[in-house]
């Protein structure tokens, strides 16, 4: 990974001298990650003293897009203005270009989605042969099949399945359950990893450490939600998809593609999990130029 001495030292620095928590430290480490990655693979950026306050905005705006709270997007700036500020002080840019940010307003508009060649080339790009191939292709399965959120995809434990009637039970936030479909792909995927590949990662050492959850790492742990990121945005990548691919926009198409096939928007929202159908209708103004297109063919005053 680019920047990975930088990110190293800037770590060790809040580790040793602010002497910040081990979770705290955790946090600003997957924050910079996806920052970091952002700014060498699609921003392009080798040097940072290449980044400006406009790459730091877009990024921002990637971050306003994938539904994070107000707070989650406060600690990334709070992370990348920590990380510029020590970049400067240890001489490696001469500036620091987080240092005027502001909190950005909430998104207004649904960010770019996917359409549903790109998702399925990115779904087939893991290779079924192999174990974490079979189950990265169960992970993002999942995530279209339901529009869950990354969180309530690591959370997901065994008793969460009910297949028998094809529903997941999805522990949403303030802990609000619902019932989501899953799909005959996704079910199959989920079962096929279920009983195959799930079986080989469980740590017999150590049988708490998976605490029944469903996606487990090689070493028998959950999977972390930067984890699923990599997993989906390396998949993406290799699939030649030229948009900025992460988990969230596989929720942002789930919606979208069932509203452009005529859901009820009722409907969409309960398996979405809004509390309230305003959050929802966002993603009925997608595509526009559909709506156009349609009042042009059939409006007899057109």
């Amino acid at each position: 990974m680019h920047y990975q001495e930088e990110l190293k030292r800037y770590l060790q620095f809040i580790k040793l001298e602010k002497n910040l928590s081990e979770n705290s430290v955790f946090s600003y480490k997957n924050d910079l990650q996806r920052y970091l990655k952002f700014v060498a693979r699609d921003l392009r950026i080798q040097d940072l003293q290449g980044v400006t306050l406009q790459h730091i905005e877009q990024y921002i705006e990637e971050l306003s897009a994938m539904d994070l709270s107000v707070s989650s997007i406060a600690r990334n700036i709070s992370s990348i203005r920590g990380f510029h500020e020590f970049a400067v002080v240890e001489n490696i840019t001469t500036a620091n270009p987080a240092e005027l940010i502001e909190l950005p307003k909430q998104a207004q508009n649904l960010p770019e989605v996917l359409s549903p060649d790109e998702i399925s080339a990115i779904i087939d790009i893991p290779n079924r042969e192999t174990d974490a191939g079979i189950r990265n292709a169960a992970i993002m399965e999942t995530l279209y099949a339901t529009g869950m959120r990354v969180s309530e995809l690591t959370g997901l434990e065994l008793d969460n399945l009910f297949f028998e009637i094809g529903f997941i039970r999805v522990v949403g936030k303030g802990n609000k359950e619902r019932l989501v479909p899953v799909g005959e792909i996704a079910q199959s995927a989920l079962e096929h990893y279920i009983e195959v590949v799930r079986p080989k990662f469980k740590s017999d050492k150590n049988p708490q450490k998976s605490k029944n959850k469903i996606f487990l790492n090689q070493r028998g742990g959950p999977l972390s939600r930067m984890s699923i990121w990599n997993i989906v945005n390396d998949s993406a990548e290799r699939a030649g998809i030229e948009k900025n691919v992460y988990p969230h926009i596989f929720r942002h198409s789930f919606a979208t593609h069932l509203l452009e096939g005529g859901a009820d928007l009722r409907a969409v929202q309960e398996m979405l999990g809004h509390s309230s159908i305003l959050t929802t209708e966002i993603y009925t103004h997608v595509d526009r130029s559909l709506l156009h297109q349609v009042h042009k063919e059939f409006h007899p005053r057109a």
